[in-house]
């Protein structure tokens, strides 16, 4: 199995820490964004990931060198414009080339002890074109699936408007986490170019029969990394034991 990670985002929310270093080099209780995720995905056997740079990306490939690739095969994809999530990964597709297993999709700057292999299963087990780690909280955000957990649309929370790509009757709003497992099938459905985000792209796809799953995640921890504040009350959860790393 591969993965990408995504990490080419300017950090605007986290500066001044951000101000020298990309955001995947911000540290959280002494280890980079960086280490903690690629260390995750090396213990689940993953060991073949290539991750999007764009802002000081230069310092992002020298720490990787300095560190020997964290004992994994890494590839740096470098946007010289950001691409924002889908167009980073359709960017990446080379890596993912002849393989038809599904892949790990996943931000820097979120910290989680989700079990990638449950996540796994539930992809395989649905045959779905993508499979989305979520959860029920707050969010500007939410993604609405029906009853049987497939993606239909979408609500921005400010003004309850939802968008709908596939009607249903009953829906369930749900947070995403910013983890995915998905088909190198969808390589050949991006029909969208440049900078696109990823969800877009799902909803599109949802809207046209394929199916995006949700995978419950309430039961792990999850905390974005996209502000200070947040990292210090990862950095407490971690020292409380809150957080299984």
């Amino acid at each position: 199995m591969k993965a990408m990670v995504l990490a080419a985002g300017l950090g605007t929310r986290l500066r001044p820490l951000t101000n020298d270093r990309p955001k995947a080099l911000v540290e959280v209780a002494g280890r980079t964004m960086l280490d903690i995720t690629l260390s995750r995905l090396r213990k689940f056997g993953i060991t073949d990931v290539i991750i999007n740079a764009h802002h000081l990306a230069r310092m992002l490939t020298d720490y990787l060198a300095a560190n020997h690739n964290f004992g994994m095969n890494v590839e740096v994809s470098h946007e010289e414009t950001l691409l924002d999530t889908g167009g980073g990964l359709k960017k990446a597709a080379y890596f993912f080339a002849g393989s038809t297993e599904p892949f790990l999709l996943h931000n820097v700057d979120v910290l989680s002890d989700l079990d990638f292999g449950r996540i796994l299963q539930h992809q395989r087990d649905q045959k779905a074109l993508a499979t989305l780690a979520v959860n029920h909280r707050p969010s500007a955000r939410l993604l609405l699936f029906n009853d049987r957990g497939q993606l239909c649309g979408r609500r921005i929370t400010k003004t309850g408007t939802d968008e709908v790509a596939h009607p249903a009757t009953h829906v369930t709003a749900l947070a995403f986490s910013g983890i995915h497992v998905v088909s190198p099938q969808i390589f050949d459905l991006m029909t969208e170019s440049g900078e696109f985000s990823i969800v877009d792209c799902y909803l599109r796809l949802a809207g046209e029969g394929f199916k995006i799953s949700a995978f419950r995640a309430d039961e792990y921890y999850w905390r974005d990394l996209g502000t200070e504040v947040s990292i210090r009350q990862a950095e407490a959860d971690i020292s409380a034991g809150r957080v299984r790393l």
